[in-house]
Parts: structure tokens; sequence; C-alpha cells
């Protein structure tokens, strides 16, 4: 059966504009009628409209479905597989989530004490919860799924001591972005110490090493992404984020 756009509205839920737009940009293309040029949705573009919304419901944004669609050597059962294991990490922190906040009513309401382990734990929750609010999208598209999740399990890993070492780290490099920036020289010894500083924090965040050229893309992130660009600003004052990315590439190109 083939459908029209409004038909197909109908049916799946989503809106005469978007199934236009994913036309527009190349995500579901459909036929056309021979007699008046109306788009036409066949069996071959439902299924395939069925497989985008399943990639949605994952979180995928729509340049990454394109990409895995339109890959013929990509085996998708894998691929699924692969976004299963991540729905279930992502699963098993929330939960973890839940019974931390649980854990902080009850003991609002008087009805338990929290250990300092729990106020740990607890903290270190919402800051994980509010980084993937604000970032966890895009990340995911740059960096890839995989990525991210060794970095979420890194970073849920992490013991008390390890997570006030990361923010130390982030609290001293901050200091002499300010100093660098007063000097304003992004290749001067101040600045250098600042990249060697930051290139240290991003080990410690991912618990991986960090090679120039992906402290490089970091530096390129926070002056393209707005959000990366006003935390910089309000940190180490105007421009932040392009005086740490001059020095950034100042410090890499010196290496």
């Amino acid at each position: 059966m083939d459908y029209t756009v409004q038909q197909l509205s109908t049916l799946t839920g989503l809106t005469p504009r978007t199934l236009r737009y994913y036309d527009a940009i190349g995500l579901l293309r459909p036929g056309r009628d021979a007699g008046n040029d109306y788009r036409r949705y066949g069996p071959e573009e439902v299924d395939r409209l069925e497989q985008i919304l399943l990639y949605r419901s994952m979180g995928l944004p729509l340049g990454e479905i394109k990409r895995l669609l339109d890959d013929p050597a990509l085996d998708r059962a894998a691929a699924l597989e692969s976004q299963l294991r991540t729905l279930r990490e992502q699963r098993d922190r929330l939960d973890a989530v839940i019974e931390t906040v649980s854990g902080a009513v009850a003991a609002m309401r008087g009805e338990r004490t929290m250990t300092d382990q729990e106020r740990f734990e607890r903290t270190k929750a919402q800051a994980l919860a509010e980084n993937e609010a604000k970032y966890g999208t895009e990340c995911r598209a740059r960096y890839g799924e995989e990525a991210m999740a060794a970095w979420e399990q890194h970073a849920a890993n992490m013991t008390e001591a390890q997570w006030q070492e990361t923010e130390q780290l982030s609290e001293t490099y901050l200091t002499l972005l300010r100093r660098a920036m007063e000097e304003d020289d992004p290749a001067g010894e101040t600045a250098r110490e600042t990249c060697r500083l930051h290139r240290t924090w991003l080990e410690w965040c991912w618990g991986r090493p960090c090679p120039p050229q992906a402290q490089l893309g970091m530096g390129e992130l926070y002056t393209q992404d707005p959000r990366f660009a006003a935390y910089y600003d309000e940190k180490a004052g105007p421009d932040g984020a392009a005086f740490l990315a001059q020095a950034i590439r100042a410090f890499c190109e010196a290496e």
C-alpha cells in the first residue's frame, strides 16, 4: 500500500512538515505520483521510516541515522546491538541516579542519614546528568557512541579522590588561563603551562591519553559551540574560549 504525506502522518504521528524535512535532507525520499507529482510512500519507504523512528528513539541525531541507513557495508544488526548495550548502560546509570536521589530525599525527610560516600555519589550523579543533558547528543555525534560510553563508565567509576583531583586540575588551569590572557601571549610560558594542565585534565576526565590532535579538536569545539564559548568566557573573561583555542594550537604545533 502506498501512502500520501497526510496518510503517513496520521499513521505515524509525525507531522507533514517533518516528513517533508526528511525528504529535503535526503533521509526519507518518497516516490512521486505520475499524475500530480505528489509524494507517495511505498513499502520500502515505510520500512525505512520504521528504522528511522527506531534510531530516533535511541537519541541518535538525524545525520548519524542517515549515515547508518545509507552505508551498504554496515551490519545493521551489529549496530543495533551496540546501541542496545549503550541503552542498557544508560539505564543502569539512571537507576543509580534514581537510587541516589531517593536516598537524598529520605535523608532530607529525616528517614535516614546519608554517608559521606552517598553524598559524593549524589553530587557525581547530578554532574553527569547535567553534562548529558547539555552535551550528550552533540558529543555522541562528534565522537561516537563507544567513546561516549567509555567516558561515562570511567566517570561513573571515579573515586571521590579522583573526582576532587579532576576538579582541582580544572580550577588550576582556568586560573592560569586568566593569567595568560592578562599577559596576552598565547604562545608564552604561562599559556603553555595552561595547555599542559588542560591536557592532563582531559586525560583525567577521559581516563585515557589525550594526543595533540584530540586536544586541538577540543580547542576547536570550544569556539564552535556557543555553550563552551560561554563557559570559558565566564570563567576566564571575554574571548576566553578563543584565546584557549589559539594557545592549544600554538602548544600542539610546538611539540
